[in-house]
Formats: structure tokens, sequence, C-alpha cells
């Protein structure tokens, strides 16, 4: 059993999974903590929509409906593997489940079938819903799945839970089917790796031997990204500044922004890159002769 993680907690777990999330709306105060406990948590919890499109679907997550007030998960899953945070607390995603089902997740223990209705699931499951139809011909694009994986093994690795606490709805409550299309014996599979291996986040910490280098190494195109924040980002825009490729009216800072982008685009063309080759973002050839000091 654990403590629920904070929103800023959440929001830090699944950004250092390297995550896009988006923050919907009022998210860090929507709930139903009116309705019930919110918590101790066990496990993460799978959905499917039953819609589609991201904007509709994130929507009616937030809101609802007039038999089921929202939120209605704390997070959606969009078909690009982006996240949408609709919720924090209490949400009415899980319902009435099993509750050897729950022993099993607690004790991270072999699934029994679910075929009782008796434990309130709203307390205890953290809930993901994931844009598809759930008609078994929705594809699940591989980004999809990805991010399921890593939303999955992000809250994991925050609670020091292993894959056996990721399950489906299906495997929850009697009578629902999803996520339908695929098995979540493969998803807990694809968890167990991902937490067998560091996260995705190329932010180094005060353990990370390239600490001590005189260059903060290449951390990958997807470092750059809305929402990334690092003093990485401030020492890269001083040597753009310093190398005159300085589109910034304002700055550097630590926040990614479109200046910082205009201006490594800038630096790229510079050193003869042109086309996709000059997109503004960093690539490792580009970054390595920009040379940006380490600490």
């Amino acid at each position: 059993m654990a403590t629920p993680l904070s929103a800023d907690s959440l929001l830090k777990a699944l950004r250092d999974e390297g995550l896009t999330v988006h923050e919907v709306r009022d998210w860090r105060s929507h709930h139903r903590d009116d309705k019930g406990p919110w918590g101790p948590v066990n496990g993460v919890m799978i959905h499917h929509t039953v819609t589609s499109g991201t904007e509709s679907s994130v929507q009616l997550c937030y809101d609802g409906h007039a038999d089921l007030p929202g939120p209605l998960c704390h997070g959606v899953i969009d078909k690009k593997g982006e996240i949408h945070l609709v919720g924090n607390g209490r949400a009415n995603h899980a319902g009435i489940g099993d509750s050897d089902v729950l022993d099993a997740v607690i004790n991270e223990t072999e699934l029994p079938a679910d075929n009782e209705a008796e434990e309130d699931g709203n307390a205890r499951f953290y809930g993901f819903e994931c844009v598809n139809l759930g008609d078994g011909e929705d594809p699940w694009p591989e980004e999809q799945k990805l991010a399921i994986e890593k939303v999955s093994a992000a809250i994991c690795r925050a609670h020091g839970w292993s894959e056996r606490s990721v399950i489906g709805h299906l495997e929850w409550q009697p009578g629902k089917s999803d996520p339908r299309g695929f098995t979540m014996n493969s998803m807990r599979t694809r968890v167990g790796k991902r937490l067998g291996a560091k996260p995705d986040s190329t932010e180094p910490d005060s353990t990370d031997e390239t600490k001590t280098a005189e260059y903060v190494p290449f951390p990958g195109a997807d470092f750059f990204r809305d929402g990334r924040d690092s003093e990485i980002i401030t020492a890269m825009g001083k040597r753009l500044v310093a190398e005159d490729c300085d589109l910034y009216e304002e700055g550097p800072g630590p926040e990614w922004t479109d200046a910082d982008k205009e201006s490594y685009a800038a630096w790229q063309r510079k050193l003869g890159f042109s086309g996709d080759d000059a997109d503004g973002i960093p690539g490792e050839k580009s970054w390595d002769k920009l040379r940006v000091p380490n600490g």
C-alpha cells in the first residue's frame, strides 16, 4: 500500500519517463474525494475510452456525463502517445471489483479470475483511459502502446512496485473487456523490461559519471520538447548566444521554447545543415560541436 503521489510528483514521474504530458484545466484539484477515500493506492489500471478523437475523449474524461461525473480517470493516453492529465485524487474509473484480484495486486502475485464485485477500485488504482473504440478493429499505434508502458512504469517506479501492479479493467471487474486489442500479459512484460532499465529521461543526476565530463553529452532529441525545464537548456542557450545564433527576445532560460528552437536552427544552418536537418531540434553532430559546458 502507498500514499498517492502528489500532483507535482505524478507530473515529474511521467515526464522523467520521457513522456509528453499536457495539464488539462484544473486537473490538480479535480477529483471525487467527497464520495470516498483516495488511497492507499496499490496499482495502475488501463482502460479504453470507446471513443475516437483526442479532444472529445479528453473532454469526456474530464467532465464525465450525467450518469457518471468526472474525472473518469487520472489521465488520457491519445493515439500519438501523449498524456492528458484530467484528475488528481479519486476518479470514477475502476468501479467495484474483485477483492481477490486486489490482494494479488498488493502481494504482486498471479492474478485470479475476477468473478466477484465487492471492493472499491476507485480508492486503490490510478486509472488511465486510452483513446480506442474497443471494438477489436480500431488499431493501437505503437506510440500509444509505448506510452501505456511508460505511464505504468513511471508510477510503478515512483512507488517501488513491479509490473504485477499493472492490470486491465477486464481483470478487475466482471463483464468488462477493456483494454481490447492487446493482452495485459504482453503489456506487463513490456513494463517489467522497462523497470529493469533506467528511465528515458536524460537529465543527468548527481551519480551519473557524465556529471564530471567537461561538456554535456548529447541527451537525445526527445529531451528537447514542450514542458522540458532544465539547466542544460539554459547552458545551451548561452552557447547559442556566444555563437551569434541568438533569436531570443528574453533569456535564454531553463524552459524549452520556440526561441530555443529557432536559435538552434540558426546554429544548424551555421554548420551547413539545411532542410529537415536544420529543424531546430538538436542532433548529436551539431550538439557535440556546440560544446555545452557541464555544470
